[in-house]
């Protein structure tokens, strides 16, 4: 193997590391790790959606259309690393001797769609090609796997956000909350709604942080908003510990911190 064949080997070696990595920070590694190549996904895919709704003056129409761009962007993921992947093993291919890029880029494409058109003989290479279709079927999987964990978290949080309507209106309103506690003579009841919603910003913290694509998921309805409603949520705890005049609640504090942590 010359010097520049071993070079691109390993240029090659580290797309695939590089992306495999990426797939593992994105998906599975359960802390909020920033990911170069997922942002630079998401970025994208966030320009064309926004240039797209730029001369939509209905926020109900943009809103329409900029709900598919947290799921575009997640379902372009899968192709970005397969199609990485494939170029970091065409280098590898051609640097093992291919007879030229075209023929390693057959090769990898056919281990890495388990398409098995093509075939080699060279033992090395066999293991190149095993491993390159081992690693598209996980990178495939990873994303299929996770989709019911991201829907779950999703549907836990629009829950609470769509109760919220109930008791603080649509849009929601912090002053209006209390007033319709008041009006039911609930304010001493308040104690059980801010422990429910404790509970719910440590949920939103522990899942948006490990499946950090679920913040760009629009909530079912153009006037729903799971930020929007934290933050009613979150003046209603504060105008209750500043200015209700109620025997003061600890669970409204604890709620509070709980919301900006």
């Amino acid at each position: 193997m010359f010097p520049l064949q071993l070079i691109i080997f390993f240029l090659g070696l580290a797309l695939v590391v590089w992306t495999i990595f990426s797939a593992i920070r994105t998906f599975v590694l359960p802390r909020g790790e920033q990911d170069t190549l997922t942002r630079i996904v998401f970025i994208t895919t966030r320009f064309l959606f926004y240039t797209a709704v730029r001369p939509m003056k209905s926020f109900v129409k943009r809103d329409r259309v900029l709900a598919y761009y947290a799921p575009v962007s997640l379902l372009a993921l899968p192709p970005t690393w397969l199609a990485l992947v494939g170029l970091g093993y065409t280098a590898m291919y051609w640097s093992l001797g291919a007879p030229s890029w075209y023929d390693a880029f057959r090769i990898s494409g056919s281990s890495l769609l388990t398409l098995g058109f093509e075939t080699v003989q060279d033992p090395f290479k066999t293991f190149l090609i095993f491993s390159e279709a081992t690693i598209g079927l996980m990178l495939v999987a990873l994303l299929i796997a996770y989709l019911p964990t991201m829907y779950a978290a999703f549907s836990r949080r629009e829950t609470a956000v769509a109760m919220l309507e109930v008791r603080a209106g649509s849009p929601p309103s912090p002053v209006q909350m209390l007033e319709r506690f008041h009006r039911q003579g609930g304010l001493d009841r308040l104690t059980d709604f801010w422990e429910i919603w404790e509970a719910w910003f440590a949920d939103i913290e522990e899942s948006h942080t490990s499946l950090s694509a679920l913040v760009f998921f629009r909530s079912p309805q153009s006037e729903h908003s799971w930020v929007t409603a934290s933050g009613v949520v979150l003046d209603a705890a504060a105008l209750t510990l500043s200015t209700v005049e109620i025997p003061y609640d600890p669970q409204a504090a604890y709620c509070i911190r709980a919301g900006y942590l």
